[in-house]
């Protein structure tokens, strides 16, 4: 079947995903076959996607170096590939054509620094060595004629992690990025991008050293392979070549008793499953960091269930969210996970070795409850809280949650949590709109991704989390 993706960045970065992994599959070292993966993925007579077809596969090949699982020497999990980043300009604001010259020109009467000047037909510039780009000339002009020019990887970090580097090619600062990846999502030419492990993987399923391969698959797999069932899926998954399949919600139980329990202790917490939400208060609410739950995540429960059973396991995440990427680098998560794969890789290696999820007979897994299944949904956390404190007894307890939507409802929660004006005692914070479902990782992002997720929840044969 056709593959169909949002973009042509996306169709670039699938296909050399797709292309690499079918030359580590066949042994050929990627490094040799180069020139020919790029020759593959950027097809001569096609139209170039930049100035020439020759700057395109060498964009092809930094993407490769990306999917070998390091750029240029470096391992952080977002990076900028410099050859393919515009170096967008950084105008500020600005006064376009729509100007109308009118009589009122409030945008002048609005600047609070005299950085409006206005020519002889009455039309308005702005004196950059004046202007403080503070906007109010924007704001008040009724034409909408003033904008503000940014970057569009610059415009939607939450942290101020990207910026123009001298060269004025785009820059991540490691200090400040939270592995939204709205950076990788937004950027029209595809620079920023995430380290894959796709080339680990393969290397150790086809590694004859007697350690088993288990992947560990997010809950939000129900929603993101349309070209088959949730149990062709996780058949097909055992087709690449895993010993096992394990799901995620069996951790997402585990997760919602410990949390429940804490709260219990506490009573008032953030929640940790999703590591871009951490990070953003360990960077931007310090003060709120002692109220981050020391829960492990769901990703890390099942690590840890799977290693204490067999401590040799070689143990993969697959799942929707590149700061997954990003959690298993750190202490809470680097000893039960030892790769991370999104599920837009996933689907490259299945079509790397040519697997048609609606030929297989499925395989039905049953290791989590309902409530672990819609864990990944935007107020799935918090229901799991609720529900787990609910068999433990504890009626008495009220669980009032506020449930974040994406990292602006994130903000605002956290704002008044800060001014001590939040009404609840859980903040469930998901930095992508939708929850994990809509994640950074996913080949699916639509609205009716929700149902999918309900319907693989009401199917699992456990409905209580204790």
């Amino acid at each position: 079947m056709q593959k169909k993706f949002e973009n042509k960045v996306e169709v670039v970065k699938y296909r050399v995903l797709r292309e690499l992994a079918r030359a580590l599959w066949e042994d050929h070292d990627p490094f040799t076959v180069f020139n020919d993966i790029a020759s593959k993925v950027v097809k001569k007579g096609e139209p170039p996607m930049s100035c020439c077809i020759y700057k395109d596969r060498a964009i092809v090949a930094d993407r490769m170096r990306m999917g070998i699982g390091e750029y240029h020497g470096h391992k952080d999990t977002i990076q900028v590939v410099d050859i393919a980043c515009d170096e967008c300009p950084k105008a500020g604001y600005m006064v376009t054509d729509l100007c109308r010259g009118c009589l009122a020109h409030s945008c002048r009467e609005a600047c609070p620094r005299d950085a409006i000047a206005i020519d002889e037909r009455g039309h308005s510039h702005i004196d950059k060595t004046r202007c403080v780009e503070c906007g109010r000339c924007a704001a008040s002009c009724k034409y909408g004629a003033i904008i503000n020019l940014t970057r569009p990887c610059e415009r939607v970090c939450p942290t101020g992690a990207i910026h123009m580097g001298e060269d004025g090619a785009a820059v991540v600062d490691q200090d400040k990025c939270i592995v939204c990846g709205l950076c990788v999502y937004e950027c029209p030419f595809g620079a920023p991008n995430d380290i894959s492990a796709v080339a680990n993987v393969i290397r150790k399923i086809k590694a004859d050293d007697g350690r088993k391969v288990y992947a560990v698959v997010a809950p939000s797999v129900a929603a993101q392979f349309p070209d088959g069932t949730t149990e062709q899926v996780y058949a097909g998954i055992k087709a690449l070549g895993f010993d096992e399949v394990v799901e995620v919600a069996m951790g997402a139980d585990e997760t919602a008793r410990t949390e429940a329990a804490e709260l219990l202790e506490k009573g008032f917490l953030t929640t940790s499953c999703c590591p871009a939400f951490v990070e953003y208060i360990h960077i931007k609410f310090p003060e709120l960091e002692q109220y981050v739950s020391h829960t492990l995540s769901p990703m890390a429960y099942t690590g840890k269930a799977i290693k204490e059973k067999d401590p040799e396991a070689v143990v993969v995440f697959i799942g929707p969210c590149m700061a997954k990427k990003y959690e298993r680098k750190k202490n809470c998560a680097k000893e039960y996970i030892d790769y991370v794969l999104t599920f837009f890789e996933l689907q490259a290696l299945f079509d790397s070795k040519d697997i048609v999820l609606s030929e297989l007979e499925g395989l039905d897994l049953q290791d989590g409850s309902s409530f672990g299944r819609a864990y990944c949904r935007s107020g799935g956390v918090a229901a799991s809280v609720v529900e787990a404190i609910r068999e433990m007894g504890r009626e008495d307890f009220e669980v009032k949650a506020v449930v974040c939507n994406g990292i602006d409802e994130c903000k605002a929660a956290l704002l008044k949590a800060k001014a001590g004006r939040l009404d609840g005692n859980i903040i469930e914070g998901m930095c992508c709109p939708g929850g994990c479902i809509k994640g950074n990782g996913t080949l699916v992002n639509k609205q009716n991704t929700d149902k999918f997720i309900n319907e693989y929840a009401a199917s699992a044969e456990k409905q209580t989390i204790l």
